[in-house]
């Protein structure tokens, strides 16, 4: 059925406006990362485990996520959609991103200790000695590069899978969010059972990352800035996450700065309130056209599918 596709997108968008985040206890990424848990420690053979884990636990979460939705299916096509939709909202997150870019900047001019404690809900780096600038750079990175990683990379898994199959672009989604939430627990140089997951969460993510800079850039009516970007995008290590940092950084017009590690766009300052305050405004409403070319993407696609 043409609409349970896009229905599902709809439904994914409505309940991130309304609710944000599923409740803790209800949250499949939380259980996933309770599966992850017991293989975050020291390995004999740290790569092998890392690259069986990789594997393996990603596809569990699709396959248990594609049975769902296929089982829901057996109801209604529109049940399967809906249920699709609860999938895609669970793996899709920028709300709540928004609302923590947004403290974290809010407290930068009233209490910089405690801005640097809260950014660490945002950004995995040591604040002790970061100036007010500094924690606002971090924030706006992290408002870059969730966007392609917490948004675009499942919503354009979904939708290029939804015309074929329901239950497959509702696993496809769950694969990529495990593959991001993998990344994240164990995909730290200190962590070498991580290797295979670090490695794997940068396949996938290279094409998401470069589609959120462009979605930005004719979100800002300044496609140009991916010009600019990629004098940057390769400084930081990640091969992905410069892209969406970098074209931000040349929208902003704002250096974006991790002490020792890389910097974009030097030639300018480093944030104030008002360019987080765009920043995230920016990004907002690059969430709302991924979310549009999703459903439209699956729908088109499964009218083309009908007729051919």
């Amino acid at each position: 059925m043409t609409l349970a596709g896009p229905l599902a997108v709809v439904v994914a968008a409505g309940l991130e406006r309304l609710v944000g985040e599923p409740p803790a206890r209800l949250h499949p990424v939380v259980y996933f990362g309770r599966a992850v848990a017991p293989f975050d420690r020291t390995w004999t053979a740290p790569r092998a485990v890392g690259t069986v884990v990789a594997l393996v636990l990603p596809l569990l979460a699709a396959a248990v996520t594609g049975g769902v939705v296929w089982l829901a299916g057996t109801i209604h096509p529109l049940v399967a959609g809906t249920f699709a939709g609860f999938v895609l909202f669970s793996t899709t997150s920028l709300r709540m991103l928004f609302g923590e870019v947004g403290r974290v900047n809010g407290l930068v001019d009233t209490d910089l200790d405690e801005a640097r404690t809260a950014l660490r809900s945002l950004a995995g780096r040591d604040a002790a000695a970061l100036s007010a600038g500094e924690v606002r750079s971090a924030a706006v990175e992290s408002a870059a590069e969730n966007l392609a990683d917490g948004l675009v990379a499942p919503l354009l898994a979904f939708a290029i899978l939804a015309p074929v199959s329901l239950p497959l672009a509702a696993g496809a989604a769950a694969w990529v969010k495990a593959v991001n939430t993998l990344d994240s627990m164990l995909g730290y140089r200190e962590k070498p059972v991580g290797w295979a997951s670090a490695r794997l969460d940068d396949l996938v993510m290279w094409v998401p990352a470069r589609l959120s800079a462009v979605l930005l850039g004719v979100v800002a009516g300044s496609p140009g800035a991916l010009v600019r970007a990629r004098e940057w995008a390769d400084a930081p290590p990640s091969p992905n996450s410069g892209w969406p940092m970098a074209t931000l950084a040349a929208l902003l017009g704002v250096r974006l700065e991790k002490p020792d590690v890389y910097v974009l766009n030097p030639d300018r300052r480093l944030p104030g309130d008002e360019a987080v305050e765009r920043g995230v405004a920016l990004v907002r409403r690059t969430g709302l056209l991924a979310y549009a070319l999703a459903g439209a993407t699956a729908w088109v696609g499964a009218e083309v599918l009908a007729w051919s």
